[in-house]
């Protein structure tokens, strides 16, 4: 999956741009997704908003998701 970060001018993440056939296949797995609340508790944004922020600028200690799923799925075994 190809994820794409879209930001404003200030360099603030906005959105995230997602290709149709990666959406296809979200929704194959996730039949609901398209219902799903954007609204989160304070909490729970506040610590993603911390988390992005820590990431800002080591995109190099950042992982494939897919090879991640992998990783984990050979250590269960």
């Amino acid at each position: 999956m190809k994820l794409q970060i879209l930001q404003d001018d200030q360099g603030n993440n906005t959105g995230v741009f997602i290709p149709m056939k990666d959406w296809a296949v979200l929704k194959a797995l996730y039949p609901d997704i398209e219902s799903a609340t954007s609204n989160l508790p304070a909490w729970e944004q506040e610590l993603i908003d911390d988390r992005l922020q820590s990431m800002q600028g080591a995109t190099d200690q950042l992982k494939d998701g897919q090879q991640l799923l992998k990783m984990l799925k050979a250590s269960d075994k």
